[in-house]
């Protein structure tokens, strides 16, 4: 695991894009999760005898589980409703969830260019380590359980000197990072809600991340 004790920004261009380190959200910005969490919210919801709007959940993904459990769960059942779903997701969620467009090609785009790969997500981490694998999609790292700004740690940590992601957290996250805020309107944010938080750049979906990494990186140098 690569360190580094300053932001990537501050770091020198030529060192900065001899090899980037790119961070990337999950949800909504690498895969298409809505179908497999709208699946385990259906399955909760019949284990429990409590009703949850599955559909309505799968609008607003992006902030912790509990940050959505507690629309449906008194406060006091939140935790061991969390634990029971992450146990229930593997055999549920995984498999109805795809590869949201350019996710494979974004993340080649950063081993072309002689960077790293670092996925960076509010998901349970070994969840959001089984969508990667069963996708075949493989990231140089994972780091899980993050929320927003608590991403910037992880971030500065493997030297990320910009994150890609679909909500305005994850513009957040970057912008604590001192890192470039690369958003994409895959998911349930759109283009001037990812602007008037602080994106520095708002692309339509990952199909267009190999043009601007290629394009971003002598216009740095």
């Amino acid at each position: 695991m690569a360190s580094t004790t300053e932001p990537a920004s501050s770091a020198s261009a030529s060192s900065a894009f001899s090899a980037p380190t790119v961070g990337f959200d999950l949800d909504m910005t690498l895969i298409d999760s809505r179908p497999g969490i709208r699946a385990c919210y259906l399955a909760l919801a019949e284990r429990t005898g409590t009703y949850i709007d599955a559909d309505l959940a799968v609008t607003r993904l992006g902030p912790p589980l509990a940050e959505e459990l507690i629309h449906w769960f008194p406060a006091d059942e939140v935790a061991a409703m969390s634990d029971l779903y992450r146990s229930m997701y593997p055999a549920i969620a995984i498999e109805p969830t795809p590869a949201l467009p350019g996710a494979r090609e974004a993340i080649a785009a950063v081993r072309t260019a002689g960077g790293r790969a670092v996925v960076v997500t509010a998901k349970h981490e070994p969840n959001a380590k089984l969508h990667l694998e069963y996708l075949g999609i493989e990231p140089d790292a994972v780091v899980g359980d993050l929320w927003a700004e608590q991403k910037a740690e992880a971030l500065r940590e493997h030297g990320a000197g910009v994150y890609v992601g679909d909500h305005v957290g994850d513009v957040r996250g970057a912008r604590a990072a001192d890192a470039v805020s690369v958003a994409v309107t895959t998911g349930p944010c759109d283009t001037a809600e990812l602007t008037e938080a602080g994106a520095d750049v708002v692309l339509a979906d990952l199909t267009e991340f190999p043009a601007w990494l290629s394009a971003y990186r002598p216009t740095r140098a």
